[in-house]
């Protein structure tokens, strides 16, 4: 007798926290927070909810929303995707989010499309205070908005509110409704609210103790949509707060519920892998657990299993993505991400075919800027992700590889006018840690990951001539309980010439990350 087919947690592997799922038919739409980082907003799509393959951005042109200026790990945070089938039998998607700490403006917003891969709209700006809203489409025809925000009253103490959502203006409508606070008495951070119908009754599902260790999943319910809403006795219906250090997957929190053609029932939420102790140079990820119903009320087991038995649905997978991009597209595949709005296209895929040409541009990493960056989210604690870079410096000119958390915690090997170096910038300061000589030409560079460690090397003769550059590098530094703020590791393509203006370029042949 042959056991039931099981799946890999996390279902999106690297920095895709926050997610949010809705169905259309027999397929299921995801998206997640990405901060500081354009594109934005990624979606993808899956038919079985443990595949999923991206198919664009909702925040994929500059003049949709501004990220200019944005702090790292400022941004966008906490979108949820809905779908609405109007009465015509065309269906409308609607996606909310908050702008935080931006330059122009900061708030919530929401964005429209009739195909979740794209074009969306721009970004209509709602009312309401503070973050994660929500959207909530009733049977009865009416629509609703969720979101949180302090109250002042202790450090941490936030409250849920309620207001209408008229979807023909895009706009919020009639009173607001204070309508939860916490499961438990002296909560903090109750937030990323999602409101759901579900036998006559509302859902409101929150997650609550912060997004580090103490995240956990809470449900509450009511007979009106505007409350009172009771919790349930089995609060926190999802939490890792209570488990040994050294546990493999730790600070899960802010779920979502889809229910399925079938009428089973999933969440999707976030977690974290740590390399060692509570350190996740992956940052939050996406996973998936089974919902059953007790009593009322949503049951997870409380546990967020590596290898879960799957979904009661076909499976479906996507064609792999390349390990290794070779440039040779119009565009920059979906996984590439830059910081911040590029208000000028300092990079090129046909100026030198079948390269990647990044200007060399006085914007730096270390900048709250729009520099020469294209970079793609660590995905695994071993690693080893490579290039071939041709470039040739002048003054104080970079070009190479990077490790990023932000602007002042990051990693570079790059191709100097003296040579080939590794840098560490910790808490602002920047440290050579070692250099070597390069002659003239093209180099390869690479940096190969083991948990916390993070060696760098270079070839100057091609695939079988590499040497390792200095001595493991502590990543420690990438993880964001060191670094703070809520993003994971990003790696890629990188030039600058550090305040300078300059005329060069660099040219990038292929980049590869493979898994090890």
């Amino acid at each position: 007798m042959s056991s039931a087919p099981r799946f890999q947690n996390p279902v999106l592997p690297g920095c895709y926290p926050d997610p949010s799922v809705c169905r259309a038919g027999d397929d299921f739409y995801l998206v997640t927070s990405t901060f500081e980082w354009f594109p934005g907003l990624p979606v993808f799509h899956s038919r079985d909810l443990v595949n999923w393959r991206q198919i664009g951005h909702a925040l994929d042109r500059p003049d949709q929303l501004p990220l200019d200026g944005v702090p790292a790990s400022g941004g966008l945070y906490a979108p949820t995707i809905r779908y609405q089938e109007g009465p015509d039998g065309e269906g409308r998607y609607y996606l909310v989010c908050t702008l935080v700490d931006g330059t122009e403006w900061s708030g919530h917003f929401v964005m429209t499309a009739s195909d979740p891969a794209g074009p969306w709209s721009d970004a209509h700006r709602l009312e309401g205070e503070g973050i994660d809203p929500s959207l909530f489409f009733d049977d009865d025809g009416r629509a609703w908005c969720t979101g949180t925000r302090l109250t002042g009253r202790y450090e941490g103490h936030t409250e849920i509110w309620l207001r209408e959502f008229d979807p023909s203006a895009l706009a919020l409508t009639g009173p607001e409704h204070v309508i939860w606070d916490g499961a438990v008495k002296d909560s903090i951070w109750s937030e990323a609210s999602h409101l759901y119908k579900i036998d006559g009754r509302y859902y409101l599902l929150t997650a609550e103790g912060g997004t580090a260790m103490d995240h956990a999943v809470m449900v509450a319910r009511a007979d009106e949509v505007t409350g009172p809403y009771r919790g349930s006795p089995r609060n926190p219906v999802l939490t890792h707060r209570d488990l040994a250090a050294g546990h493999p997957i730790v600070g899960t929190g802010h779920g979502d519920l889809v229910e399925t053609p079938g009428g089973g029932w999933w969440m999707v939420l976030l977690g974290m892998r740590p390399h060692h102790r509570d350190r996740c140079a992956l940052g939050r990820e996406t996973f998936l657990v089974p919902v059953t119903w007790e009593d009322g009320w949503p049951v997870t087991g409380g546990r967020v299993e590596p290898e879960p038995p799957a979904p009661a649905l076909p499976p479906h997978p996507w064609p792999a993505v390349p390990l290794c991009d070779q440039f040779d597209g119009p565009e920059l595949a979906p996984e590439w991400n830059m910081l911040r709005t590029p208000r000028e296209r300092w990079w090129s895929l046909d100026e030198r075919p079948g390269h990647l040409r990044l200007r060399v541009r006085p914007e730096s990493l270390a900048d709250v800027g729009n520099p020469s960056f294209v970079g793609r989210r660590q995905q695994h604690h071993r690693f080893a992700a490579f290039t071939s870079l041709d470039f040739e410096p002048r003054d104080e000119e970079w070009a190479g590889l990077a490790l990023v958390q932000n602007n002042d915690f990051h990693v570079l090997l790059v191709s100097t006018r003296e040579g080939i170096r590794l840098v560490k910038r910790e808490q602002g300061i920047e440290t050579v840690l070692a250099e070597a000589p390069a002659a003239p030409g093209p180099v390869r560079l690479g940096f190969e990951a083991h948990g916390r460690w993070y060696q760098a090397s270079y070839s100057v003769s091609g695939p079988d001539g590499w040497t390792r550059l200095g001595s493991p590098v502590d990543g420690d530094i990438l993880t964001s309980q060191v670094a703070g703020g809520f993003t994971g590791v990003y790696i890629g393509l990188y030039a600058t010439a550090n305040g300078r203006s300059s005329g060069n370029h660099a040219d990038f042949d292929w980049f590869e990350y493979r898994p090890l």
